[in-house]
């Protein structure tokens, strides 16, 4: 007995599902890629806009506080500063009423400050307005030696009214050095 059953229709029926069927896994596995690629270029754009975030964050952090770095380097004399430096003492024993002449600068033995050497003259109040000045302004100084006496006057010499004039010196380390 023969089969009346087609073949044909068969035949092109199979073919036409393993054709469908690769077609089918072909797109399957290009969707799959471009799933990973699309979650590679997210997780890419989730740290690039953190990063862009912090960048803003730094910035207004560093606006905020440019005041208080200004001040904070206002305390620290730089190697190039040396001059305004000295200045500054200068204008403190004008303010305090003493004749001061600076009398040597140099570079601690340890490198970790200034050394400088003055030498001044005036009344008593006036020499302890200045130290006290000096240890009080906005550098962080150490006194390494101060010296003060009173200007001997000799035995003949006529007695005036003034008041007498007390010398001193001292060197004194400036510790907010930076070289």
């Amino acid at each position: 007995m023969q089969s009346n059953f087609p073949k044909i229709p068969l035949f092109l029926s199979i073919t036409f599902l393993l054709v469908s069927s690769l077609f089918f896994l072909y797109f399957y596995g290009e969707i799959q890629n471009n799933n990973q690629e699309s979650k590679l270029a997210e997780t890419n754009w989730h740290i690039e806009t953190v990063r862009r975030d912090e960048t803003k964050n730094l910035d207004n952090l560093i606006k905020s506080i440019e005041n208080d770095i200004t001040e904070i380097e206002a305390h620290f004399a730089q190697s190039t500063d040396v001059v305004p430096f000295l200045d500054a003492l200068e204008a403190l024993a004008k303010q305090a009423g003493v004749k001061a002449e600076v009398e040597s600068v140099d570079l601690s033995e340890d490198k970790t400050g200034l050394l400088v050497g003055m030498k001044m003259s005036g009344d008593f109040v006036n020499l302890y307005a200045f130290l006290t000045l000096l240890e009080n302004s906005s550098y962080e100084l150490e006194f390494v030696s101060v010296h003060v006496e009173k200007e001997v006057v000799a035995e003949n010499a006529p007695k005036s009214a003034t008041t007498p004039v007390w010398n001193g010196s001292f060197k004194m380390k400036l510790l907010s050095f930076i070289q």
